[in-house]
């Protein structure tokens, strides 16, 4: 797999063409899916805010229909390298984009490239939502600035939940406290899914995220 991944933004759907000085919500989706699996969302979230939904770089093997951030298959599936090369390739979108004031939304890959892309980057993401995700073993140089700035992450599971293995499930549970202002909630009942009580707690998240910016 090639490191320097790009990410293909005639692919990106944008839910306005307003974007400039508006906070931006990236939706990063999970593997086998595309850009169009968490646009649905767009209508439940707060108002003000410009939301992107980027498709991931990769193809899985066929016959897996969809993109891919990185590989879960083989003898490095999940390699915390590979999901630094997909957090890296998001920054270098972000770049493009001009915006100031952004926040990352990932499920499953999605959300473990979303908390990648925070430690990469804590300056320039002030907050993120990782759903059905997790953060990756291992250290990266700028996690002890990332654990002064506290910033704010939403994580929400389903106890039922059996695709994220429990051992990341047990690192993030330890790592995600000492690293930022964490708040969430474990779903009984819900698998690798969203459902709506989660998608509420995300919206009620998003307005503080949205309101701590106006202060």
């Amino acid at each position: 797999m090639s490191e320097n991944l790009t990410i293909d933004d005639t692919a990106t759907l944008w839910s306005t063409q307003a974007t400039e000085r508006m906070p931006l919500l990236v939706l990063l989706h999970g593997y086998g899916a595309d850009e169009n699996d968490l646009f649905g969302l767009v209508p439940y979230l707060p108002e003000g805010i410009a939301v992107a939904s980027v498709a991931a770089p990769l193809s899985p093997p066929w016959p897996m229909p969809g993109r891919s951030w990185y590989p879960i298959e083989g003898l490095d599936g999940r390699d915390a390298s590979h999901v630094t090369a997909a957090a890296e390739a998001l920054l270098r979108w972000l770049d493009q984009t001009g915006a100031e004031k952004i926040a990352l939304l990932g499920f499953s890959q999605g959300g473990a490239v979303s908390v990648q892309a925070l430690r990469l980057a804590p300056e320039r993401i002030s907050a993120a939502i990782v759903l059905s995700g997790y953060a990756t073993p291992g250290d990266l140089p700028r996690d002890p600035e990332l654990q002064e700035l506290r910033r704010a992450v939403f994580w929400g599971r389903g106890t039922h939940d059996d695709v994220i293995p429990p051992e990341l499930i047990a690192h993030t549970a330890d790592w995600l406290p000492a690293h930022s202002d964490l708040s969430g909630r474990v779903y009984t009942g819900l698998t690798h899914s969203i459902s709506e009580e989660e998608l509420r707690d995300v919206t009620q998240f998003l307005t503080r995220w949205l309101d701590g910016l106006a202060d």
